[in-house]
């Protein structure tokens, strides 16, 4: 590296702790935030200022009109799942088809499948209460082995959850990374899948049988069952499955080439009609349960509240990736992969480590490293699919006090904070250190 390369990579870095501080200690908002950052990275450069709001105008935009309708059209799916009880009804059978000495793999089987639409923080909250309903063996439920139980179901569950979101489009994640990066959402989905499956299985049943011996047991939540009959979870299975199967299909060559696959099989519009089948499954006259009216209020304010935010955060977090660009940090990051210094799926991890060790944001650490990886994407010879899988496993290494995430999963368990650490955040290094493993091996293979 030569000194304007070191001064470049220095003040980028200095600009991330800039944003780490302002959220952290300031308690400033992620979308604030981040534009602080970007506007630093700017003058440290010396761009010139119609150059850098380019810049910022030119991120945001493409966030928002990119992965901006996937989250959205997501979190209108996820709460209609929820509000309905398909969610639960769902859970309820996947986790309850199985016994006692398999319900950490009923739990995990769950997660997989209810968190393909559903972003993680949802899971988790519709998720983990249900579980902690359920009736437990052996003592009764009681005391420390009765928390310990719950732990053992909830913990593969948890995995499950945060597998898909780090590596399986439509997540926000990873659909940002395919768009930077300039992957296929079809073949992401599909590998995301293949190597989501032994990932989910370590972190989740094998790591908590592992772990929840040394730790006290958890007090987690009841979960609120709707006070109507629950939708079929077949019908509920379907309506997930749908753009996920949609999304898939136009990656096959054979159906790739028709028109109407080509639209359908678009994540936004997958997940459109996904949310229109929802509505005429869970929400017509026909199949509302209970003779009670729809309460389209609680249904919209389920979906459209949590999405302003979101949908900033990572718009914020696209302004600045789009200064870092400009700055020349892409380029600097390829000119170093293009040596032969370092591998540029280890680089595409180890960026996205950096910069979640920092933020505490796998969402932040994804559009940033995809960002800054763009020219190495198109460089490098690595096919794009095993960067953007590298990015979002390197996003979720070692969740700690700065993620927000940490403390929605303490207090759903109710554990310490020391135990938290030993079992949330020793689980996502499991799965972000074996997701690196996994795409090096297969990247090498295929």
């Amino acid at each position: 590296m030569v000194g304007g390369d070191l001064w470049l990579v220095l003040a980028a870095g200095g600009c991330i702790a800039l944003a780490v501080v302002l959220i952290i200690r300031l308690k400033l908002h992620p979308f604030l935030a981040l534009l602080c950052a970007a506007l630093a990275l700017a003058v440290a450069r010396g761009m010139a200022a119609d150059r850098a709001l380019a810049a910022l105008q030119k991120g945001f935009g493409d966030i928002m009109g990119g992965a901006g309708l996937v989250v959205a059209l997501g979190l209108t799916l996820g709460a209609m799942l929820k509000v309905s009880g398909a969610a639960a009804a769902l859970a309820n059978a996947t986790v309850g088809a199985v016994g006692p000495r398999w319900r950490p793999w009923g739990c995990l089987l769950a997660s997989l499948v209810l968190g393909l639409p559903l972003f993680f923080e949802t899971g988790v909250v519709l998720l983990l209460p249900i579980i902690a309903a359920l009736p437990l063996t052996g003592d009764r439920g009681g005391g420390d082995r009765g928390g310990r139980q719950r732990l053992l179901l909830m913990l593969p569950a948890l995995a499950g959850l945060s597998v898909l979101h780090a590596l399986v489009p439509p997540h926000p994640g990873p659909i940002i990374a395919v768009d930077q990066l300039g992957a296929g959402v079809g073949p992401t989905l599909v590998l995301g899948v293949l190597l989501g499956l032994p990932i989910a299985v370590l972190a989740g049943p094998v790591f908590a049988g592992l772990i929840t011996p040394h730790v006290a047991g958890v007090d987690g939540a009841q979960a609120e069952m709707p006070d109507r009959p629950l939708p079929s979870p077949w019908t509920a299975l379907a309506v997930i499955l749908l753009p996920v199967v949609l999304i898939a299909a136009k990656a096959v060559p054979a159906l790739s080439h028709g028109p109407v696959l080509a639209l359908l099989g678009a994540p936004p519009v997958a997940l459109l009609l996904a949310n229109l089948v929802a509505l005429a499954a869970f929400f017509s006259p026909g199949t509302w349960g209970g003779g009670k009216p729809v309460d389209w209020d609680t249904l919209w304010h389920e979906a459209m509240a949590p999405a302003a935010s979101i949908l900033l955060s990572i718009a914020g977090g696209g302004a600045f990736k789009q200064v870092l660009v400009e700055a020349g940090l892409a380029d600097t990051l390829a000119r170093f992969a293009e040596q032969g210094a370092v591998s540029p799926i280890l680089l595409a991890w180890g960026i996205a480590v950096m910069i979640r060790l920092a933020t505490g944001s796998a969402t932040v650490a994804t559009i940033t490293a995809s960002g800054a990886l763009t020219s190495v994407a198109a460089t490098s010879g690595v096919a794009p699919e095993w960067l953007v899988l590298a990015v979002g496993a390197g996003s979720l290494f070692f969740s700690h006090v700065n993620d927000p995430g940490f403390w929605l999963v303490k207090n759903y368990l109710g554990l310490s904070t020391a135990d938290t650490l030993k079992t949330w955040s020793v689980m996502e290094t499991i799965v972000s250190v074996t997701g690196l493993i996994l795409v090096l091996a297969a990247s090498h293979l295929f």
